[in-house]
């Protein structure tokens, strides 16, 4: 296995005016996350239009902002979500290796039994660990916004199928507002995986830019289950 697209696999798997403000209760609970071999994007607690927001800054860059699920959640049913974009990435393609890049997703990863896994994506996993110091979620289900792909697209990851994408926004129509959404998570995974969720493990943001060698900024609001 080459050394570059293993690096990549663990990476897939494991200039702003706007004021800081004060984290909301909870915030310690959100931690950044880097990504082997990738520069850090910088997330910050803000506030924008009225909204407590996370601000996400990518320069060339790709690292999460996670929060864990303690204890796992069993039966996690609805997810509620914001973002606020100002533009898009033209040469982003979620559903391509080398163009993979989204200026917003929200993603949740998932136990379930590894074991069960093919052989090859078990030794993947284990050589993400050993960059990583942790397993990759049995499952990891993203939200994302794609410049071209119609909106109710679900796009497996290039690099593995543990991880898989449904593009909830498309194109330029929804740039510079807040768009809110709310998602069945049960249904939209059984959609993406063909089977059922098992525990719900953590909730991470990713802004990422790293692939196009570009820059990208986004807020995000609030993220609730139910």
């Amino acid at each position: 296995m080459r050394a570059v697209p293993a690096l990549a696999l663990a990476a897939a798997l494991a200039g702003c005016t706007t004021p800081p403000a004060p984290p909301p209760a909870g915030a310690a609970d959100w931690q950044p996350v880097l990504l082997p071999g990738k520069r850090a994007t910088v997330y910050q607690w803000v506030e924008k239009d009225g909204r407590r927001a996370v601000l996400a800054q990518s320069d060339r860059s790709a690292s999460m902002w996670r929060q864990r699920v303690r204890p796992p959640l069993q039966a996690a049913r609805e997810l509620q979500f914001s973002w606020w974009l100002p533009e898009l990435n033209a040469a982003a393609r979620v559903a391509e290796a080398e163009r993979g890049d989204a200026s917003v997703r929200v993603l949740l990863g998932f136990g379930g039994d590894v074991s069960a896994l093919p052989l090859r994506t078990r030794m993947l996993f284990d050589l993400a660990q050993a960059l990583t110091g942790e397993a990759p979620p049995y499952a990891t289900l993203a939200y994302v916004w794609d410049p071209v792909l119609p909106v109710g697209s679900v796009v497996p990851d290039p690099r593995t199928d543990r991880i898989r994408k449904i593009v909830v926004e498309s194109g330029a129509e929804g740039l510079r507002r807040w768009r809110d959404h709310r998602r069945d998570l049960a249904a939209d995974f059984e959609r993406a995986f063909g089977e059922k969720p098992g525990p719900l493990l953590h909730v991470a943001l990713m802004t990422d830019s790293d692939n196009t060698g570009t820059t990208a900024r986004a807020w995000y609001g609030p993220v609730e289950l139910r």
